[in-house]
């Protein structure tokens, strides 16, 4: 399903998920005007073609003891597709690396990491990170605050490029 394909319920849907996951199927259905069952028949089917890929909860980190979010920029020796894979797989495997993504430019990724405290980080850097295979540099920026963390993408985007075509 492309997003041409969703009409205005769909998007509704998952404007209101994305918002608030954790909604019954019947306050769901009042908010996009639709009765339950179509509403439920619609959201499996949104799940099965992978607009929605999962629910979960929004955890304060703090609370749970995690005090440090660093960002790292990370360059490789080889951009080879075997070599950016293997380095992939291993940021999978480490618990603080909490999202990884490959750039364009002059840094091949970037990690979003947590953790307890800035030693705790430091040991994960020096023993994990920067011995990791194929890694030639890692520069690090900790984050002071966070000013804003919005999940998803932004629907009234979506709805004006819409409106914009038709």
């Amino acid at each position: 399903m492309a997003v041409s394909k969703l009409d205005e319920i769909d998007r509704k849907i998952l404007s209101e998920l994305q918002a608030d996951g954790r909604m019954t199927n019947v306050e769901l259905a009042k908010r996009v005007g639709i009765s339950a069952p179509p509403c439920l028949r619609r959201v499996r089917t949104l799940e099965e073609s992978g607009y929605i890929r999962g629910y979960h909860a929004d955890v304060e980190a703090r609370a749970l003891g995690f005090e440090v979010k660093v960002f790292a920029m990370v360059g490789l020796q080889s951009q080879a597709e075997a070599d950016l894979s293997a380095f992939e797989k291993r940021c999978r495997e480490w618990p603080l690396v909490r999202e990884c993504h490959m750039l364009n430019g002059e840094v091949d990724f970037v990690l979003k990491c947590v953790a307890p405290d800035l030693s705790s980080f430091q040991s994960f850097l020096t023993e994990e990170l920067t011995s990791a295979d194929n890694v030639a540099s890692v520069k690090t920026s900790l984050v002071i605050r966070v000013a804003k963390d919005e999940p998803g993408v932004p629907f009234e985007v979506v709805e004006a490029r819409l409106s914009q075509i038709a």
